[in-house]
């Protein structure tokens, strides 16, 4: 397991405690559960945004939905 540091507002990090104390869990837990719950949507977003400068550039094409569907549906 690795460790890494993070810089929080003052604000967050309140929030954080809060959240904490109110439940009793750790804030390491709040930690690893937002990471967890958000790393595969930026996974996504970020894929789609190079995927899309391809596409801009002639480097790569699209497929249009019609067409993709039309194939499942056969």
């Amino acid at each position: 397991m690795k460790q890494i540091s993070i810089r929080l507002d003052d604000n967050i990090a309140q929030e954080l405690d809060e959240l904490a104390k109110l439940t009793g869990r750790s804030k390491t837990f709040y930690v690893k559960k937002a990471i967890l719950e958000q790393i595969d949507d930026l996974k996504d977003y970020f894929l789609a945004k190079a995927e899309l400068e391809k596409i801009k550039q002639g480097a790569d094409t699209a497929i249009p939905y019609r067409q993709i569907r039309n194939e499942l549906l056969a």
